[in-house]
Order: structure tokens, then sequence, then C-alpha cells
């Protein structure tokens, strides 16, 4: 089967054998001997392994909340910065990077963050096989890779079928919120997100930046300069 945006309609996402292509390209970069440290000590106590099987939130945690999906976290500075500012909630982090890792693990023991997870692994397999249908009050996308050359598109994380799988796995009311300084990825998302039936946009169009979300020095840098960011927070339709 060739792989073209139709072909891609078809593949079903939650049959292992077929997923689609990967938003990501692994690459670790230096580890900075802290960022070794705090893997090798914060992992077993904030760390969860992937494996297929709902995850209990609620043993994962330590106890009953609402529980926010981010996937991607970067560095995890913009994680724990959140986590902080809504102690009532449960925030479960993604991210294939191990620096990004490593610095989370960092800044979860420095800030004394109780209510943050870590997992090292692929977003895509962990939603199909972790998450359960309706379990989860939020998602957050935080300026995935762009993929910015046309022929590269494809790879993009905000896609269909990825968003259909997100959409079910959110209790009603519960939002999809991701942003983008890239302005064709902003039409794509809002493309995409508009497109899937069991959400309703928040807003008319793209949406004010949430104050929870804070701003990124490289995202304030370009602010200065005149770029643009877009932010779109889709809810599940009750």
């Amino acid at each position: 089967m060739s792989d073209t945006p139709e072909t891609r309609k078809h593949l079903s996402v939650d049959d292992p054998k077929t997923r689609p292509i990967r938003s990501y390209v692994v690459r670790q970069g230096r580890m900075s001997p802290a960022q070794e440290r705090f893997i090798a000590e914060g992992m077993p106590r904030w760390g969860i392994d992937y494996r297929r099987g709902a995850l209990d939130y609620d043993t994962a945690f330590g106890r009953s909340a609402p529980t926010i999906l981010e996937i991607g976290f970067g560095m995890g500075d913009t994680t724990a910065t959140i986590a902080q500012a809504r102690p009532g909630d449960n925030f479960l982090g993604i991210e294939v990077h191990g620096p990004g890792v490593g610095n989370l693990c960092k800044l979860i023991e420095e800030r004394g963050i109780t209510n943050i997870r870590v997992m090292q692994h692929d977003a895509f397999e962990v939603v199909r096989d972790m998450i359960g249908e309706n379990s989860l009050a939020g998602v957050h996308v935080y300026f995935p890779d762009p993929w910015h050359k046309a022929r590269h598109n494809k790879r993009r994380l905000i896609q269909e079928p990825f968003v259909q799988q997100l959409a079910q796995r959110l209790t009603p009311g519960g939002y999809i919120h991701c942003a983008t300084d890239w302005e064709d990825y902003a039409v794509q998302m809002l493309e995409v997100l508009s497109g899937e039936p069991l959400l309703e946009n928040s807003a008319d169009g793209y949406a004010p930046k949430p104050d929870y979300r804070p701003l990124t020095k490289f995202e304030n840098r370009g602010l200065k300069l005149g770029h643009g960011v877009w932010d779109l927070v889709f809810r599940r339709k009750a």
C-alpha cells in the first residue's frame, strides 16, 4: 500500500502492526552529569514504564485527581511550572529525548513537585495502549516539531487518526490544548481539530493563550521580534 494521506486514513491506529509515520527523530544529544544522575535516581521514583494495559492513574499518582497528558514536554520547564500552578491536577508527561527527561526529573526534585509522572516512550503507543477512553481531563501539545518542509509534513503529530484517539480518551468537557509558532502548522491543526466530530472549538478560530501556559524564553524572544504564536483549545462535546 502506498503511503499517502488517503491510505493512512484507512490504517487502524488500534492495530499494533500499523501506526502513523513517527513524528520525531531520536536525537539524544549530550546529557549533563546532573541529567544522567536525575534520570538514574528520579525515574524509579517518578517514571512509568510502557506496557500494554490501561494505566491506573490513582495508583500511579497515589491519589485520585483529574489527569492531564502532555506530549513532548521538551526540557520540562513548562510542565513543571504548570504542575506547580495547578496542584489539584495530575500531569503525565511523555518525551523521547533523554536530556529532557533528565531535566524534568531534576526540576521535580529541586522544586519538590509531587503531581508529575514521566514516561520516556513513543506517545502514540502510550495513548493507544495505556490511556483508557473517557479518562483524561486534558491533553497538552506545545510546540511539536513542525516538520516545515512540505515533503515532511506527513510526519507532523497532529493528524486526523491521532486526534481521533486523543478525543476518545477525553472525558466530556475535557480539552486538547495545542500551541505552535509555525503558521502553516497552526492552519493544519485548526483544520484537523475542527474536523473531529467529538470536539468543539472553545474560541472563534485560534484561542487566547490560557494563563496557565507560561511563555518560554524562546517564545518570548520570538514575540518581541514579531513572530506569531497560535494557541488552539478544543473541548470534547458533552
